[in-house]
């Protein structure tokens, strides 16, 4: 018998050496994330790997499995407590070492294995760890099978069995990368920041950029799990103004910056300008519906409104749904669709054949975006950007909202809009055009303006997003109107930043 993990552990105690700690709040809608020593133990990572196997095989999925760990300084071991569990649960474990996350996500075709689990916390800060799991390649967990795995772990209802087995796989990025590099070189000489914030790409990206023919900057590339600069994340200004300083100082095409475990990529183009990365997409899909007739997109409900209302778009034949933010619903329905990529204003970007096979992947993204430079020869990254119709968009802007009421509350906006839209009522002197109510609720007016309001996924917030194609001022009306709504429910406090 395995003990049923505990909540809490104390440190430097008989317990936290001789019991599971396991806290609840670490299994998320479609991963799971923890601080380490605080809030899992390695007692409580093997509690982990023993429920993903029952869990596996209550799917009725073959017990094989991939795992690879980041560069972190305790990732390692936790991968190897991981192991102990799948193993007892009868697992047969193909370990991949050191790796970014879409090289375990590779290694489930490459080594036809069907599940995984990436030991990773992503961006996250030090002292984090997490798992992002899969049984069904490319996909990877959603609320379903985390709530599923949350009771089998936390219950200890273990179905442990003879019959795991290990395997490690020697000097596996070596067949990642091969894989990413075997296609014709680029006919465009680029010249490449490739910006790492000393995080697990460092140890691969600038290689497969030199290897399809780019000039690399390596920028932070060292391996160094301290991280000494600042956290591999770019979505971050201290990171994309240190990759902006790069690319005047080399005078480079375009600085592309990798997070902590390699599965998106952010831009900044030759002038210094970061493009975010909603912007990047439909930069993206302009270029791949070109080649691609009538080409289909899925974008989360964050994203720009141009994926719809973009002339080059449009006249291509392109068509954009919108869907629920997060990677791993994205990562689903733009397979469920068969669409040719999803992009997710975050970063994480799906492509299809014959660009990848549907799972996120920050290198795949870089190489796209190598493509589109090396498909216009004579344009820049800053001219491709600015031929894109211009738009007044808000950063994410959340408000506090407790978990027990966020859904509530969600549910009362949607409510109020769909009456809005079928009394026909106009709001700031605009009819509604168009309700995606998928993920929250996306509001459209008559003139391309739009204000969206969700649920954070992961934490006691609502989410807000506002843009307008037509003037800042109007984005400044979408966030007024919006919020006085929110306003109207007293559940909802103040906000973390606002236009």
């Amino acid at each position: 018998m395995f003990p049923k993990p505990k909540s809490v552990l104390l440190p430097n105690t008989y317990a936290f050496e001789s019991e599971p700690m396991v806290k609840p709040t670490g299994f998320r809608e479609y991963d799971a994330r923890w601080l380490f020593q605080k809030e899992i133990n390695l007692m409580g990572v093997q509690a982990l790997g023993m429920g993903l196997g029952a869990l596996i095989a209550e799917l009725g999925v073959s017990q094989e499995i991939v795992t690879g760990h980041d560069f972190r300084g305790y990732s390692a071991s936790i991968k190897y407590a991981l192991i102990s569990g799948l193993m007892a649960a009868g697992c047969k474990v193909h370990d991949i070492g050191l790796a970014v996350t879409p090289m375990a996500y590779f290694a489930q075709f490459d080594l036809d294995v069907p599940c995984c689990a990436m030991v990773t916390a992503s961006h996250n800060d030090n002292g984090w760890t997490g798992v992002k799991m899969g049984a069904n390649r490319p996909l990877t967990f959603g609320p379903e099978e985390m709530t599923r795995l949350k009771e089998i772990v936390l219950n200890a209802d273990f179905k442990n069995k003879a019959g795991g087995s290990y395997q490690f796989h020697e000097n596996y990025p070596a067949r990642y990368i091969a894989d990413l590099t075997n296609r014709p070189k680029l006919k465009r000489k680029l010249k490449v920041v490739a910006a790492c914030g000393n995080g697990t790409a460092g140890a691969f990206a600038p290689q497969v950029l030199e290897a399809i023919g780019c000039e690399v900057i390596p920028l932070d590339t060292e391996l160094d799990h301290t991280f000494p600069k600042y956290n591999p994340n770019p979505e971050d200004m201290e990171m994309l103004h240190a990759i902006r300083d790069a690319v005047l100082h080399h005078k480079a095409d375009v600085g592309l910056g990798f997070d902590g475990d390699g599965d998106r990529c952010g831009v900044v183009d030759n002038t210094g300008e970061e493009i975010f990365a909603d912007k990047v997409g439909v930069m993206l899909a302009r270029d791949m519906s070109a080649i691609h007739k009538n080409a289909h997109f899925i974008v989360d409900v964050k994203s720009t409104g141009l994926f719809v209302t973009d002339p080059v778009l449009q006249k291509q034949g392109a068509k954009t749904d919108y869907w629920k933010t997060g990677h791993s619903y994205m990562k689903r329905r733009t397979n469920e669709t068969g669409a040719l990529a999803g992009f997710e204003k975050s970063g994480h970007f799906f492509f299809n054949k014959p660009y990848g096979r549907g799972y996120d992947d920050g290198l795949v993204s870089a190489l796209a975006i190598c493509d589109m430079l090396d498909r216009a020869p004579g344009k820049s990254m800053a001219d491709l950007k600015n031929a894109l119709p211009k738009t007044w968009s808000s950063p994410t802007m959340s408000p506090h909202c407790a978990d027990e009421t966020k859904y509530g509350v969600i549910d009362q906006v949607v409510k109020h809009f769909e009456d809005l839209q079928a009394r026909g009522t106009k709001i700031g002197g605009q009819s509604i055009r168009d309700l995606v109510t998928v993920n929250g609720v996306r509001v459209t007016v008559e003139d391309g303006s739009w204000g969206l309001v969700r649920a954070s996924s992961n934490k006691p917030e609502l989410v807000v997003v506002v843009e307008s194609p037509v003037s800042e001022q109007r984005m400044h009306d979408m966030f007024e109107m919006v919020n006085s709504v929110l306003r109207t429910h007293p559940e909802v406090g103040e906000y973390n930043q606002k236009i």
